[in-house]
């Protein structure tokens, strides 16, 4: 089975909703890390080399985050700058991601339907995640499409919650024991589009 980081950023995290539910039910998956980084590193001092080491140590690594002014919160970029460095994530003797699958898990204010082309954020939610798509590339990583979860503000703990939990377990869980391929994944607008195959 496949080992899970979970890359986790959030500023706020004793005010978030959607986000606690999420990593309630990945704290409960065999073989999954959780990574707090606002937690371990709350002078935003990165410690390059532990950090290098987790990633060594699993196979899928997931970025999981607010949405903040399309991007991720301050840390995680702090991160990307001091950790993938020329040499171990990229460059002819950096290869040490190569192989790895990279996603994101990201919840977000605006409706699905707020990022299209004649929505209010203009755009598909996946056009804002080209640098980390990009930077996936850059490391030798599979880049695989988010989850990403809609409109966090207007869900119910008592319905909606629990459904896109699941989901997320479901996904998480496939890949892990490689019942979605790289290939199906490449295909899909989202992580989410890939449930019915499962």
């Amino acid at each position: 089975m496949k080992k899970v980081l979970v890359l986790f950023a959030h500023p706020s995290f004793n005010r978030s909703v959607a986000n606690k539910a999420l990593l309630a039910t990945l704290r409960q998956m065999e073989g999954v890390t959780i990574h707090d980084l606002y937690q371990q590193y709350p002078s935003m001092f990165i410690d390059p080399a532990r950090e290098q080491r987790l990633l060594r140590e699993h196979d899928i690594i997931v970025f999981q985050h607010p949405f903040y002014w399309y991007s991720s919160p301050a840390i995680l970029k702090e991160w990307m700058d001091q950790v993938l460095e020329y040499g171990f994530a990229f460059g002819p003797e950096g290869r040490a991601l190569h192989g790895k699958l990279l996603l994101s898990v990201i919840t977000t204010g605006g409706s699905r339907e707020s990022y299209d082309p004649h929505g209010h954020n203009r755009h598909p939610i996946t056009d804002y995640l080209l640098p980390f798509k990009q930077s996936a590339w850059l490391c030798g990583m599979h880049w695989l499409p988010p989850f990403v979860v809609y409109a966090y503000h207007s869900l119910s703990d008592g319905e909606h919650l629990p459904v896109v939990t699941r989901q997320l377990r479901q996904l998480l869980l496939a890949l892990q024991e490689d019942r979605l391929t790289l290939a199906q994944c490449q295909q899909a607008h989202t992580l989410t589009d890939l449930l019915e195959v499962l």
